[in-house]
């Protein structure tokens, strides 16, 4: 290896948790390839035997095995090439999230990760311990560091000694999930530490989805002064080559670098593409082939339908509308305008006989009660039952329809259109729901006009607005934002020039709906704290603030 210019390979793969054996055979494929690049060291994704994250897998003692040894057999795969690998270590009844140094089918090292994120989506400390101290390793006159993923976010981050002790370039192994604004935050931490150790840093990250996260890969390479040398491509797996000058111009050896720098995204074309991801990923690592999805001619259900279409195509994509006595011929029109656009299979079920049927049933015991809520739950549950069934007839995969907006104030029917296996636009809010369709109708319209322009409405009583019930959505969704990602008080959120009374009702909404959230199908996370990991509020809470 020369001691003048280094050649990085930065394998940005999509692992699957749990699958030991493709997840390794894909680490030798992409050793390989960094070989034919020419590289000197390939890094690979934190946990990338494992994936990440494995959560409880971790206590299995035989998943740790199977582990290590796919570790050894990545190591007889490594050639004349330095391979730097995520894996989990174990050393005596102690499980350490490691990173193994491989050079010439020799194991040279193992570095623990000595910072333990244990905050949002993160649960590390449940299940590693501590790394101790940081490395180095050497490799012919090349001194370089390794880090993993948290251990480069802090002040106390363990880069300062790895530089002390003479590196000469950092290689951060990454497995950083996904939301709006996160890329910006990540090359920012990732910049200045180059730039305040005068040290170039080689930043592998993770692709793709996993439950409810998205890894967006952009895997990076930033030189000493805290310039951005190299970009990997969002959200698809890459391998990116980039030569870091630590001397002299390296001499020509036939190869020749990317030098590659991918452009960032706009921000509705990058949400769009991570819900595209998470929703493959979730689909086809669940060995699912086809989904259904109930159309009501909304854009929730229209924008669910033209994600799946381009995440699994069309061939794989199932709408169904079902009418009852409040649905509009607008909506039936603009349903089946979408599945024709979109080129899917429509099917057409009314619902109207099977809630007659309801209502004639328990006509006795809902004697001398006016009709409210439970009659219009009465709908969307008839329809969730349809939904589960062709489920259950075919193997298709449920998705919900419901965004962050109606999840958050429980504007939605447990058991009704909350039924499902996956719910795709769970963490985003509905006039985000409206800017994403804006932006796919911007490369080929499928959506109809129609659909983006009609007030909301579930339909479910005559003359029914989602205004009815919620405060528009464009002072509706300022409030959540405040409350649910931000965590600020009732006063805080007026003081922004919110109205008192949309506060008050919206955050008892919040607060009461906590079961239902409980019960809903897992999403995709594209904000900073989305339900589920990111937010555990006890359902049984007395503590108000109203």
């Amino acid at each position: 290896m020369k001691k003048n210019t280094i050649r990085l390979a930065l394998a940005q793969i999509n692992c699957t948790v749990g699958d030991i054996s493709s997840n390794a055979k894909k680490i030798s494929e992409y050793i390989k390839k960094a070989q034919t690049a020419g590289a000197d060291i390939v890094s690979f994704p934190e946990l990338s035997i494992t994936g990440y994250p494995p959560e409880d897998l971790l206590f299995k003692a035989h998943f740790i095995e199977r582990n290590l040894d796919a570790l050894k057999e990545i190591a007889k795969n490594t050639g004349n090439i330095t391979a730097v690998v995520g894996f989990a270590d174990r050393r005596g009844r102690d499980i350490y999230n490691a990173a193994a140094v491989i050079h010439k089918g020799k194991l040279l090292g193992v570095y623990h990760k000595m910072l333990l994120p244990n905050y949002g989506v993160f649960d590390e400390v449940r299940y590693f311990k501590f790394g101790k101290a940081p490395l180095v390793f050497k490799v012919g006159d090349l001194v370089f560091g390794v880090n993993i993923c948290e251990d480069i976010w802090h002040k106390n981050s363990p880069i300062k000694a790895q530089v002390k002790a003479g590196a000469q370039i950092i290689i951060a192994i990454n497995s950083s999930p996904y939301h709006i604004g996160k890329i910006s935050q990540r090359e920012k931490m990732t910049r200045t530490n180059a730039k305040n150790n005068k040290v170039a840093i080689s930043y592998v990250n993770l692709v793709g989805g996993q439950d409810e996260l998205v890894f967006d890969g952009r895997s990076m390479v930033v030189d000493n002064k805290g310039k951005i040398a190299a970009r990997a491509k969002a959200f698809e797996e890459d391998l990116l080559i980039s030569d870091i000058a630590l001397g002299a111009p390296r001499k020509k050896t036939g190869h020749s670098a990317s030098s590659r720098i991918e452009p960032l995204l706009e921000n509705s074309e990058e949400v769009y593409r991570a819900l595209v991801l998470g929703l493959k990923d979730y689909i086809t690592k669940n060995n699912f082939k086809k989904v259904v999805m109930g159309l009501s001619g909304g854009v929730d259900s229209a924008l669910v339908a033209t994600l799946a279409v381009d995440a699994l195509g069309k061939d794989n994509v199932v709408g169904v509308f079902m009418p009852s006595r409040y649905s509009s011929q607008a909506s039936a029109d603009d349903a089946k305008a979408l599945a024709s656009n979109l080129g899917i299979r429509y099917e057409t079920v009314s619902i109207e006989q099977i809630f007659k049927l309801y209502t004639m049933t328990l006509s006795s015991l809902f004697t001398g009660v006016e009709k409210n809520i439970a009659e219009e739950n009465l709908q969307a549950r008839i329809r969730g039952n349809i939904l589960m069934a062709l489920s259950n007839k075919f193997g298709w995969l449920v998705l919900t329809t419901g965004n962050k907006s109606e999840m958050s104030t429980g504007y939605a029917t447990l058991y009704g259109d909350m039924a499902g296996g996956f719910a795709v636009i769970k963490d985003v809010p509905k006039t985000l729901v409206y800017k994403l369709a804006k932006y796919r109708n911007s490369i080929s319209r499928v959506i109809p006009e129609s659909v983006m322009i009609k007030e909301p409405t579930a339909e479910l009583k005559p003359d029914q607005k989602d205004s009815d019930t919620l405060p528009v959505y464009g002072k509706l969704d300022p409030i959540l934002k405040a409350y649910v990602e931000d965590d600020r008080d009732i006063k805080k959120i007026i003081s922004m020039g919110c109205d008192k009374e949309d506060v008050l009702k919206v955050v008892a909404m919040v607060d009461k709906s906590e079961y239902k959230r409980r019960q809903s199908p897992p999403g995709i996370r594209i904000t900073p704290r989305a339900f589920g990991k990111d937010r555990r509020m006890p359902i049984t809470n007395g503590y108000k603030e109203y």
